[in-house]
C-alpha cells in the first residue's frame, strides 16, 4: 500500500448533517400563521403542512435513499382512501383510520420496493409511473362499490380529540402543523440513526456499502416503507382538510410535482424540503391570476436548478464533526 492516506470511500456519518436547525426554525416560525394573517391563510398554511409531509415522504426515497419514484402520489392516496373508506364505510373515527393508512401505505411502499430493487434509471422511472396508473385506475373502477369511481368519496367525518371536535379550520390548522412538528424531528433522528448512516451509504457506493455489512435490499425495503407510511399519514389528512377524496387528486401530475419540489429544494435538505413545497404550493395563492401557469414556471425553474444549481436551492450540508 501507498505511504499515502487514502480517502474513504464513503465519508463517515459525523460529516453529513441536515442544515441545523433550520427546519425546526421554519417550523416555530408558521405557528405564528394564526395570529398574524386571515383565516384564508390560515388554511393555506394547514394545506401547506400536509404538502410538505408528503414531499418529505418523497424526499426518504429519493433524497436520502437515492431512488427516483414518479408514482409517489399512489402511497398518499392509499392513505386518504383508506381513511375515507372506512370512516364513510364503517363508521371507524378518523383518529382510529389513522394506524391502518399509515401500515397499507407502509407496506404497499415495501411490496413495491422488491421488484423496482431489481430495475435501474429509467426502467425505474417507468415502473414506478406504471403504477401511479394502475392504481388511479383501480379507483375509477370502483372495486367493491366503495371509491366512489370517478366521483370519489364525499363526507368524510371530522376529527374529535378527547371529545373536542376539530371541525373549525384553526383546529385544522395546528393539527396538521402539530403532525409536521413530529414529522420534521422524525426526519431529524433519522439523519442519526442506522437506517439513515446506511442511505447515506448505499447513496453514495452500494459496492463500498456491502463491505461495510450494509444489506442493500433490506435498506431500500425500509426506505421505500417508511417514505410510503409518512405519505399515508399525509394521506389521512389530505382527507380530512378537504372531506373528499377523488382519483383526480392523485395523478401522475403529483406525483411530478412532488419530484420536482425535492429536486429544486434540495434532495436530502429539510429546510429545502419545505422552501421547495412553498414555492410549489403557496407562492401560486400570493400570484392567483396567474395560478395556471404554475407548472410553466416550476418547470423552467427546475431546469434552470438543475443547470446551474444541481445540488438545489438549500442543499444538504456536509461539515465536519
Amino acid at each position: 500500500m501507498s505511504g499515502h492516506t487514502q480517502s474513504q470511500p464513503v465519508p463517515p456519518p459525523s460529516r453529513f448533517r441536515v442544515s441545523g436547525l433550520a427546519g425546526p426554525l421554519l417550523w416555530a416560525v408558521g405557528l405564528a400563521i394564526p395570529a398574524v394573517f386571515d383565516s384564508s391563510w390560515v388554511a393555506i398554511a394547514a394545506v401547506f403542512a400536509i404538502y410538505a409531509i408528503n414531499a418529505l415522504s418523497e424526499d426518504v426515497i429519493l433524497g436520502r435513499g437515492g431512488m427516483f419514484d414518479m408514482g409517489h402520489a399512489v402511497y398518499f392516496g392509499i392513505g386518504a382512501y383508506v381513511t375515507a373508506i372506512l370512516n364513510t364505510s364503517f363508521g371507524w373515527p378518523i383518529f382510529a383510520t389513522l394506524p391502518a393508512a399509515i401500515l397499507l401505505a407502509a407496506a404497499a411502499g415495501a411490496l413495491l420496493a422488491g421488484p423496482l430493487m431489481r430495475l435501474r434509471g429509467d426502467y425505474l422511472l417507468v415502473a414506478t409511473i406504471g403504477f401511479n396508473a394502475i392504481f388511479v385506475l383501480t379507483m375509477q373502477n370502483d372495486p367493491g362499490d366503495i371509491t366512489g369511481g370517478s366521483d370519489g368519496i364525499t363526507g368524510i367525518g371530522v376529527p374529535s380529540l378527547f371529545g373536542l371536535s376539530l371541525a373549525s379550520q384553526s383546529a385544522m390548522f395546528w393539527l396538521d402543523w402539530v403532525v409536521l412538528g413530529v414529522v420534521l424531528l422524525l426526519m431529524r433522528n433519522l439523519d442519526r440513526c442506522e437506517l439513515g448512516r446506511a442511505q447515506r451509504y448505499l447513496k453514495q457506493d452500494e459496492l463500498a456499502a456491502a463491505t461495510l455489512g450494509v444489506d442493500a435490499r433490506k435498506v431500500k425495503t425500509q426506505t421505500f416503507a417508511l417514505g410510503a407510511g409518512l405519505a399515508g399519514l399525509a394521506g389521512t389528512l389530505f382527507a380530512v382538510q378537504l372531506s373528499t377524496v377523488s382519483p383526480a387528486s392523485f395523478v401522475f401530475t403529483e406525483s411530478v410535482t412532488l419530484f420536482a419540489v425535492v429536486i429544486v429544494g434540495g434532495p436530502g435538505s429539510v429546510p429545502g424540503v419545505l422552501l421547495g413545497t412553498a414555492l410549489m404550493f403557496v407562492v401560486p395563492q400570493i400570484f392567483r391570476d396567474f395560478a395556471q401557469y404554475r407548472y410553466f414556471v416550476f418547470g423552467i425553474a427546475m431546469i434552470a436548478v438543475m443547470v446551474l444549481r444541481p445540488q438545489g436551492l438549500w442543499p444538504q450540508r456536509r461539515r465536519r464533526a
